[in-house]
Order: C-alpha cells, then sequence, then structure tokens
C-alpha cells in the first residue's frame, strides 16, 4: 500500500481480523510506509511471553520478516510507561503486537497474594481502564501508532468461564481502541478493509 500525502501527518490505526489473516503483515507494512515519510526510528513491542517451542516459532517468524533497523521492546504487562519513555525519544513510528496478548497477560496476572483474580468483574473494568489509559497516550504521543489485535467473538460460545470472560473483554477493548483510532483496518485474507471508510460509504458512523 501506498500512503497518500494525509497520511504524513500523525496518526493511530488499529488492525484487527482472526488468526493468520495477515493483520501482522499488513500493520508491519504501514508502520513501515509511515516511518519512511518521517524517516525517525520505527519501535516495535511484543507483548508475547514466549512459553514454548510454538510460541517461540511465530516470535521468530515476525523478527524474520521485521526490517533489521527496527527497535524491538518486549513488554508483556506495562505498555504505558513503554509509551511514556518513548514519547521523550526520537521515535517516528510504534507498532503494538499485539493488544489481545496484553489484555490476556493482564487477565492472567494474579494479586498480591498470589491469587487468580480473572472471574472478578472489576478486574475487567480495571483492564478496560487501562486501555482507554493508554490509547490516551498514543493520542498525545509525538509519533504515529499502528495497533495489532484479534477478533475472537466471531467463532463459538467459549466452553468455560475463563474464554468468556476473555471473549467479552477483547471485544470490549476493540471497541474501545476503535472509537480513538484515526483509521481502523478489518483484515481478511491478507486483504486489509478500512472499515471507517466503509461505514461512511454505506451510511453509518465512519467518522
Amino acid at each position: 500500500m501506498m500512503l497518500e500525502a494525509e497520511s504524513y501527518e500523525k496518526k493511530l490505526i488499529l488492525a484487527t481480523g482472526g488468526a493468520r489473516s495477515g493483520k501482522s503483515r499488513f500493520a508491519e507494512q504501514y508502520a513501515g510506509e509511515l516511518g519512511l515519510t518521517r524517516g525517525q526510528e520505527v519501535v516495535y513491542i511484543a507483548t508475547s511471553q514466549l512459553y514454548d517451542d510454538e510460541m517461540k516459532r511465530r516470535a521468530a517468524l515476525h523478527r524474520d520478516r521485521r526490517p533489521a533497523e527496527w527497535r524491538t521492546v518486549e513488554e508483556p504487562y506495562e505498555l504505558e510507561s513503554v509509551i511514556r519513555r518513548l514519547s521523550e525519544e526520537q521515535v517516528s513510528v510504534v507498532l503494538i503486537d499485539c493488544i489481545t496478548l496484553w489484555i490476556s497477560n493482564l487477565l492472567l496476572q494474579p494479586d498480591e497474594s498470589g491469587q487468580e483474580r480473572w472471574m472478578k468483574p472489576e478486574h475487567s473494568e480495571s483492564i478496560l481502564g487501562r486501555i482507554k489509559e493508554l490509547a490516551r497516550l498514543l493520542k498525545q504521543a509525538p509519533f504515529s501508532s499502528v495497533l495489532v489485535t484479534n477478533e475472537v467473538g466471531d467463532s463459538l460460545v467459549p466452553e468455560y468461564p475463563l474464554g468468556r470472560v476473555y471473549r467479552d473483554l477483547a471485544g470490549q477493548v476493540n471497541q474501545a481502541l476503535a472509537e480513538q483510532a484515526d483509521e481502523v483496518y478489518l483484515v481478511v485474507c491478507g486483504i486489509p478493509l478500512n472499515l471507517r471508510e466503509a461505514a461512511w460509504r454505506s451510511g453509518g458512523k465512519g467518522q
């Protein structure tokens, strides 16, 4: 994709889609083109935790696909602190991959006594509050941001309570981010659909 002149302005971009939809590749291409327009550093923030060989293989595929000059920051929990720090540096674009892994990390994070808290509604509310704070920080930051997230609510209702809590939270998180994003893309079969543009053309809430 080639960016138009208006894309030279700072933006908050959200890319969503299912597993292996091509959303990460699209986000990387978009971030790379945004970086070229400003000539400063592109920072890739990875939220995954490499627990097993499969996760390590997935991370390696993403790493091999990214330009070697990009800086990688691994942060599974404190994204807000990373964004505050990067806002003080010469950065043109920040790519976060992915938001749904981040909320999974937060959801499963135990409390101070080591007890699980994912079943408590106030914990989900706290995570949603952190998402809104992250969006606020990104909107105020001097760089463009590209966020990757997942659509997890298009399949069967999860059998287990944790899966249902995660599905519901992911849907709320995506809505909160989309509300603040300048552009929202749904990637299907490797093809990105600009949802705001499509909604505007069909008479919906595109802006």
